[in-house]
């Protein structure tokens, strides 16, 4: 799972969350925490960060431009299941200067494409706060359907915050996995 390449895109490409990455990505988190919250809290620190890099059940994939290798965001794919499962949660944070400009829609594209072609994964769930319509409108534009509510689902900022969860699946998304079978 780790000595595949990683998909790349026309303005960004991917590369997994590395310790040396530590000082660049804790310095984009915190200048952009005025564009995460209330939604969420990026590890900002050496020992969440630390957390964050070594969690087993997850690959963290940083969303970098192809001009410069600036961090435009990230993406994580979470609790991966395999077997029948076969499924992740999506987790991604863009960071400032580079949202709004499209980088985080091709990043989490390509995020899809490794995750349905490469880990053959079925199923990504996204969980989103109702009121962040700039994360609605990302996953609905990525091709996520809603499929439901969930009153008090996670707790963000000290705070249980109801998210309204979206699912795709690789035939959903047309990945390179499913067109070969």
């Amino acid at each position: 799972m780790r000595s595949e390449r990683l998909p790349r895109g026309e303005h960004v490409h991917l590369r997994r969350l590395e310790a040396a990455d530590q000082t660049a990505y804790l310095r984009s988190v915190r200048s952009s925490r005025s564009l995460h919250r209330p939604w969420s809290y990026p590890p900002d620190n050496a020992t969440d960060f630390a957390t964050q890099l070594n969690r087993p059940d997850s690959e963290v994939l940083l969303i970098c431009r192809n001009e410069d290798d600036a961090l435009a965001g990230m993406a994580s794919l979470g609790h991966i299941v395999f077997g029948n499962l076969r499924g992740a949660y999506l987790g991604y944070s863009a960071f400032v200067p580079f949202d709004g400009q499209g980088y985080m829609t091709e990043g989490l594209g390509l995020a899809l494409h490794h995750a349905f072609g490469t880990l053959r994964l079925h199923r990504i769930e996204a969980n989103v706060q109702p009121d962040n319509t700039r994360s609605i409108a990302l996953v609905e534009r990525l091709g996520f359907r809603r499929e439901g509510y969930s009153p008090r689902y996670l707790k963000i900022g000290g705070r249980w915050r109801d998210h309204v969860r979206y699912a795709i699946l690789a035939d959903e998304f047309g990945s390179p996995a499913r067109r070969t079978r």
